[in-house]
């Protein structure tokens, strides 16, 4: 059984580190490259940097803060924001990213993953759905919606379906991320997550609403994730990388404990 990852989020505005409650009330709350060292440095499985404005500003992603970054780590490092061609991708991994992270232009040309994945790997492309919860519809019968543009742009999409799609057109990994949950602390949506989990073959990253240890049990084993996407939990000092993994090998799950 592969050991499950903790992977630390870093969303970055204008080259700092920022953080919202359902994608709202942004604020900055420090250095994206100090936080990643910090993390690394204490046992991070992996790193997600999104560049959470420029898709919504119709922008190129900051290569010099992924720079930056690539330079202080030596873990897998996956990028998101602003990707809308193979060109882009490349850019990134010239960089020093290892994955692209591909959301809003990937659910209006769909075509993107496949291109991107023929070009650098299926292993290398992520898909990362935004996800907010509906009533249940024939559109949408999974009561899940897929919207873009840093939430802003609802788009008619069942998640289910468009993950299942995601991973037939190419996607290595998904990235499951409740709008409803994130930054609530409140726990992550694992109804959500276990369903799609359950759909795809390729690895799911459960993403929004950590802000427990509990928290990331539950999702790593009822809603069957193969990794726990955490954020405020780390950059606020609450909880440490290797504490929480000593915990979570306390519970018998099985994770890379630091210098393993």
């Amino acid at each position: 059984m592969l050991s499950k990852r903790i992977i630390a989020c870093l969303d970055v505005r204008e080259g700092q580190l920022a953080k919202s409650v359902k994608f709202v009330d942004t604020r900055d709350i420090g250095d994206p490259v100090a936080k990643a060292k910090e993390y690394y440095e204490d046992g991070l499985d992996e790193l997600v940097f999104y560049d959470i404005t420029a898709s919504s500003e119709k922008r190129d992603i900051m290569l010099n803060v992924v720079e930056a970054v690539a330079e202080q780590v030596y873990i897998p490092f996956s990028v998101g924001g602003g990707i809308r061609t193979v060109n882009d991708a490349n850019k990134l991994l010239w960089a020093g990213a290892e994955k692209i992270n591909v959301n809003s232009a990937a659910v209006l040309r769909p075509e993107l993953i496949s291109e991107c994945a023929y070009a650098i790997g299926n292993q290398n492309v992520v898909l990362s759905m935004d996800i907010k919860q509906v009533e249940v519809s024939t559109a949408i019968p999974s009561g899940y919606e897929v919207v873009i543009n840093g939430g802003r742009t609802p788009t008619g999409l069942d998640a289910l379906g468009w993950a299942v799609r995601g991973e037939a057109l190419g996607a290595g990994e998904l990235v499951v991320n409740s709008i409803d949950a994130d930054g609530t602390k409140a726990g992550y949506e694992i109804k959500l997550t276990r369903m799609i989990a359950e759909a795809v073959t390729v690895p799911v990253i459960a993403s929004g609403g950590a802000g427990k240890p509990e928290h990331l049990l539950a999702v790593l084993t009822e809603g069957k994730a193969d990794a726990a996407l955490v954020a405020s939990m780390l950059h606020f000092g609450e909880y440490t990388v290797s504490g929480l993994k000593r915990w979570l090998h306390e519970q018998g799950v099985k994770v890379r404990l630091k210098y393993e």
